[in-house]
């Protein structure tokens, strides 16, 4: 048996990286994404307590916190509290709406904030969060930068905003973000985000929109070198290349870029009522539920990563032989013993912040 497939077939020791979903509730009213539609659960603190002794066993090193809206959750600043008291590092993804009425306390508790933000101006940014909050969440991309952690952002790349992919770079200077980031908007998993099976999707570019996307691209070149060189454009020119490709194999006129993604190999994600699963985007097996009180029974973290049905899916993401993996945008690979710079992609807040 090859070495590659043995690694994949043992039992996962380690899990450096875990995203908790503290919530489902979003209070984005994304074109996206469904969760604000029927979000309901919220993660208590007692849960993540719970958690405490299988993270320190699994030697767990940060724990990301996601949702949903992270930041509605009314016990966000204990549970990441208590984490940081427990010795990991934790990191917040979110929206924006609340984190200028929150920007001290979170400053103060979170290592890395990453926030969404899906338009240069508040036209753009209503169309496609559904809400009229521009300001509001540039307000508090300013508020966490002068209280000493300057958020990243992250744009999702779709029909309505992919015009404005420089005039991204110029804004996050404005504001003082740390660095900006882009994925492509996904429309060809109709399941992550919450989606339902009726799902449509007029999201993507067009095909007479790729021409003028790949000419921004080759413009960003030429006008933007120092922030590709110094990481303050989080992707490659040639990485950002590959939104241009997605959306081509979108409508047949190209392959999917090639994934290379080892994710479920050192993280997990944990629901809001915890269901655990390999990754945002495929959802783990009915069986992978931790315990707890009440209707919802279940095992301790590392029982459930290495129970048959978690390691099944792993090796048949790792095979090669899972469809979402085929047309991800948010592949992610990561030696596992270095992880300590924030990811490029960390998944989604309600999409609202992938």
């Amino acid at each position: 048996m090859p070495a590659e497939r043995f690694a994949v077939d043992r039992s996962l020791a380690k899990l450096p990286l875990v995203t908790l979903y503290v919530t489902d509730r979003c209070n984005s009213r994304c074109v996206t994404c469904d969760y604000w539609r029927h979000g309901r659960d919220d993660m208590d603190l007692a849960a993540v307590a719970r958690l405490l002794p299988s993270l320190a066993q699994l030697g767990t090193q940060i724990v990301l916190l996601s949702g949903g809206e992270p930041l509605l959750n009314p016990e966000w600043a204990p549970i990441a509290q208590t984490l940081r008291s427990n010795g990991f590092k934790v990191w917040l993804l979110t929206s924006g709406l609340a984190l200028a009425k929150h920007a001290r306390r979170a400053a103060a508790l979170f290592e890395t904030i990453t926030v969404s933000l899906d338009g240069t101006d508040a036209g753009t940014y209503a169309a496609i969060r559904g809400l009229d909050a521009f300001h509001k969440v540039c307000e508090g991309i300013q508020s966490a930068a002068a209280h000493g952690v300057p958020p990243a952002i992250r744009v999702t790349l779709q029909r309505a905003n992919y015009r404005q992919l420089p005039a991204f770079v110029d804004l996050a200077k404005d504001l003082g973000a740390q660095r900006v980031s882009f994925l492509a908007v996904d429309v060809a998993n109709p399941h992550a985000f919450g989606r339902t099976d009726a799902f449509v999707s007029d999201l993507a570019l067009r095909p007479e929109d790729l021409p003028q996307l790949e000419q921004i691209l080759d413009s960003m070149d030429q006008d933007y070198p120092e922030d590709f060189r110094s990481g303050f454009i989080a992707e490659s020119p040639e990485k950002l290349r590959r939104i241009l490709r997605y959306f081509n194999a979108i409508h047949g006129l190209g392959p999917y870029p090639p994934v290379r993604c080892n994710a479920p190999e050192f993280s997990a994600v944990i629901g809001a009522t915890g269901h655990v699963q390999p990754c945002f985007f495929i959802a783990g097996p009915a069986e992978a539920q931790l315990s707890s009180t009440g209707a919802r029974p279940g095992g301790d973290l590392a029982g459930v990563l290495n129970g048959s049905g978690m390691r099944a899916l792993r090796t048949a993401i790792r095979d090669g032989r899972r469809p979402e993996c085929k047309t991800c945008v948010c592949s992610l690979w990561r030696d596992p013993a270095h992880i300590e710079s924030p990811a490029r992609c960390m998944g989604p807040v309600s999409e609202a912040t992938a």
